[in-house]
This record gives structure tokens, C-alpha cells and sequence, in this order.
């Protein structure tokens, strides 16, 4: 009797460190018992530190190998990373569309040594075509600032809603990003008061929390989870691999996801 594991598509770079990106996606999906598929939206130069090169991936490409993946795998969720263009933008709109499953989004705009990896027509296709139609995003601080284009140190609460009247259906924003002796994440949603998580702030700085995060929310309802059970589970999961961050290089941290 033949038997098909439960599958999470991942569209997301490649990060050669092993810190964040399709790496940090196949560790976080496969420690929640589902199978990790990936497609590599951009390939890029790193280290522990920054990104120095971004090279996207071309779109007819990435859609050959989505058609065949679509045609032969049991995918239950989408995890969408870092995306190198606006054409993969409406790549992984029309994937959505097809696969009617859960998508989460992290939305990369900026690495974590500075760098920045989206410009404006990028951002603005990821916020007006792709933020409709994902069941999560999933922005730090920062790029839920930039997605709807406040300042730096507007009020977060604001911008989450923007994202909500934007058509998303759900949004965390973490806070690992902001000042302050804890981390605070809060989950959105249309209809209903935030949901605040306190989590203690650890002394490290960390390469690839974010698609960690989203990775293991995506698994959870991809396992058949519900959307506060997911949110709830992928925090702790992912908290815990922070506790266990190694280090790699001489720069910032990666989360201990074994």
C-alpha cells in the first residue's frame, strides 16, 4: 500500500552559510514531521555578517519545477521567503491560487546585517499582490514598518492593520527587531483584540529566525493545526532553537533547529 507524507512547498533563496533561507526551511519543516519540497528563488552571496549578492532565479525555471512538484507531491502549505523579483511575486500569487492551501509569508526585505534586498517594485508587488492572498505574514518590526510606508518609528498596532485592510487574513509581527529587555510578538487578525507573546530576549543576535518562524508555523498547518495553535507551537518551537543558536562564522548566530 503506497503512502505519501504530507508536504510543505518552500519558495525561498539560497543562503550557502546554512543560516536562514531554504536551509533554515527544510531543518524547521522537517523537525514538525512533514516533508520539506523546495524552490530557490535567488542565489546569493553571504556570510554570518550580510549579504553582499543577490541573484534571482529565473521565473520559467522556477515554474517548471513547480508544475512537476505540484503533479507528483501532497503539499499542504507554502512557505514563501525572500523572492528576487515581480515576476516571481505573480509566480507564487498564481501557485496560491492553484494550490488553495495555507501560505505563510516572511517577507524579506532587508538582511540582517543591513543590506537590502527589495526595491520599490518589488515591495510593492509583495504588498499588493501576494499580502492579499497569504493566510499569514510574518514581518519583524521593520519590514511591517516598510511594507505600508511609515517611518521607522511608527506604532506597530497601525501598521498591522494597514496589512489587514491590505487583505490580509492574519499577521504576526515580531519583535526581536525592537529595543527592550523582552520580545514581544503580536498576532492580528480582522475581528478580534491582538494576541500579545512575551518571550525573554536572549544575549545572541540571530541569522534566519524569521523563515524559521515561518517555516514552523506553515508545518503546523500544513499538519492540520489551526491558526492559534500553529502560531503559538511555531514560537516555542523556534525559541527553543534559539536557545540552542551555534555558531558558524564570526558573525551573528543560527538557530539550533536539530
Amino acid at each position: 500500500m503506497s503512502f505519501r507524507r504530507p508536504c510543505v512547498l518552500s519558495l525561498s533563496g539560497h543562503d550557502p552559510l546554512g543560516g536562514a533561507g531554504v536551509h533554515a526551511d527544510i531543518e524547521a519543516i522537517s523537525s514538525q514531521g512533514l516533508h520539506p519540497l523546495t524552490v530557490i528563488t535567488a542565489l546569493t552571496v553571504q556570510d554570518s555578517r550580510n549579504v553582499s549578492r543577490v541573484e534571482a532565479v529565473d521565473p520559467g525555471l522556477m515554474s517548471e519545477q513547480l508544475q512537476r512538484l505540484e503533479a507528483d507531491c501532497d503539499i499542504r502549505a507554502i512557505k514563501i521567503g525572500l523572492l528576487g523579483n515581480p515576476a516571481q511575486v505573480a509566480l507564487a500569487v498564481d501557485l496560491i491560487a492553484r494550490l488553495r492551501v495555507p501560505a505563510v509569508l516572511d517577507p524579506v526585505l532587508r538582511a540582517g546585517g543591513g543590506r537590502e534586498l527589495a526595491g520599490t517594485s518589488l515591495e510593492t508587488a509583495i504588498r499588493e499582490q501576494l499580502v492579499p492572498n497569504v493566510r499569514l505574514v510574518t514581518p519583524n518590526a521593520a519590514e511591517a514598518r516598510r511594507l505600508v510606508g511609515q517611518a521607522p518609528d511608527a506604532d506597530l498596532d497601525a501598521c498591522a492593520q494597514a496589512l489587514l485592510a491590505a487583505g490580509c487574513a492574519n499577521v504576526l509581527i515580531t519583535g526581536g527587531d525592537e529595543p527592550g529587555a523582552q520580545v514581544l510578538n503580536t498576532w492580528y487578525r480582522a475581528g478580534a483584540a491582538p494576541c500579545r507573546y512575551v518571550w525573554p530576549r536572549l544575549p545572541e543576535t540571530f541569522h534566519g529566525a524569521g523563515c524559521t518562524l515561518a517555516s514552523a508555523i506553515a508545518a503546523r498547518l500544513a499538519a492540520g493545526d489551526d491558526m492559534a495553535a500553529a502560531i503559538q507551537t511555531g514560537q516555542s518551537w523556534t525559541q527553543s532553537a534559539l536557545e540552542r543558536a551555534i555558531a558558524v562564522g564570526r558573525g551573528r548566530r543560527i538557530p539550533g533547529r536539530h
